[in-house]
């Protein structure tokens, strides 16, 4: 056993100093990114949020919100529309390039935040923790590639840390020391404390957040989700877990049909789903009776589980007839467990406490590094007195 213990040390201090830096980087990224979308929403809160309306005052019909965002922005050309049960949430105009516009839904004004900068900061964060910084269609999926590998190594850092942590005897006096904070007496100590504690409240999570990436970062991670669930895997490869469902067939509508508002099909969409929170649909869509395409709806319950799941609605845009409704519910095995593992990745998956349980593994994968570091330099480098009794490091 000792043998085995040595061999693990080394192994884990190796693999540590090789991929530490990028999986310092990695923790950094992924602790802000577990809130991306609520520090956005924070920053960007001057354009999105709207002052409480009176009870009786109406909401603007959307053909109206977008008449009025064509008169003030021209240049918009945003490519969905998100429209949030909160009455003080604006209905939001999604642009990828040229960014998001906010329109009061009770009074027509159009907005956009002061400052764009925290949206462009967490893109470039999304950058370097999928990419490690690289852009481009050629250079994207060899930063991908290292951080798949980065990520893989960081789950063997967490299961060996783990095995390394357990102390040979099993008293209280020798735990102690390893799931707790203590005095210590010198940098050297108190860095193999930190290391230790940071690493057993950490080490669970952070296994689960890494082994949840494997299907985003490897292919072969895709397809082992099909072979786990039993699941036949499709002639096209793995299917993401966005993959959306297969259009609805609208009827042939008379030459002379006209599409009916969105604020008819939006009240539909609301009677099928109760408990629904945000509706997003496309800006652009326009109805061509000779070629009839039907309306898609994505809906965001606030009572499924995982939090994250989504419902997509299909309409006939000439009579407002539900034809098509996909759920979490209708996806294979397959596709369901890749909807866990991806927002398990964040936390999103089980809601608020499980996104500050990722963000503060996260964080503490930073210290972990850090320490971890710190550690190895004393013992090539400064390696002078012995480790006290209240932190020595394994050997």
């Amino acid at each position: 056993m000792p043998r085995f213990r040595q061999f693990l040390f080394w192994a884990h201090l190796a693999t540590g100093l090789t991929c530490g830096t990028i999986i310092g980087l990695l923790c950094f990224t992924g602790t802000l990114l577990t809130y991306e979308k609520e520090l956005t929403a924070y920053f960007e809160r001057d354009a999105r949020r709207v002052a409480m309306p009176a009870t009786d005052t109406p909401r603007l019909p959307l053909d109206e919100l977008q008449r009025r965002l064509r008169e003030a922005h021209p240049e918009a050309n945003p490519n969905n529309i998100v429209v949030a049960r909160d009455p003080q949430v604006a209905v939001a105009f999604v642009s990828g390039r040229t960014g998001n516009y906010y329109v009061n839904p009770h009074t027509g004004e159009v907005r956009r935040p002061a400052s764009e900068q925290a949206a462009r900061f967490m893109q470039t964060m999304v950058t370097w923790h999928r990419y490690i910084g690289f852009s481009g269609e050629q250079s994207r999926p060899r930063g991908k590639l290292v951080t798949g590998i980065v990520n893989f190594a960081f789950a063997g850092l967490a299961c060996t840390g783990l095995i390394l942590w357990c102390p040979r005897s099993m008293s209280w006096r020798a735990f102690r020391p390893g799931i707790w904070f203590t005095q210590n007496a010198t940098a050297r100590a108190r860095d193999w404390n930190w290391h230790n504690a940071i690493g057993f409240w950490c080490a669970p999570v952070l296994i689960v957040l890494t082994l949840t990436a494997l299907p985003i970062s490897f292919r072969w991670g895709a397809e082992l989700t099909y072979l786990l669930t039993g699941t036949p895997l499709p002639a096209t490869g793995p299917q993401y877990y966005s993959t959306p469902p297969p259009a609805a067939t609208v009827p042939t509508p008379p030459p002379e049909a006209k599409p009916i508002p969105h604020d008819l099909l939006l009240d539909a969409v609301r009677r099928e789903v109760p408990a629904w929170q945000t509706v997003t649909f496309r800006y652009a869509h326009q109805p061509d009776p000779t070629k009839p395409q039907p309306v898609n709806f994505t809906v965001r319950e606030s009572d499924t589980l995982p939090r994250t799941a989504t419902a997509t609605l299909q309409f006939d845009p000439f009579t407002g007839t539900l034809l098509q409704r996909d759920g979490y519910n209708d996806l294979s095995a397959a596709r369901k467990l890749r909807v866990w593992t991806r927002f398990l990745h964040t936390g999103e998956a089980l809601g608020p406490w499980a996104q500050f349980l990722a963000g503060v593994a996260s964080l503490g994968g930073c210290f972990l590094v850090y320490t971890g570091f710190a550690l190895s330099w004393r013992r090539f480098f400064r390696n002078q007195q012995s480790p006290t009794a209240t932190g020595a490091e394994p050997t």
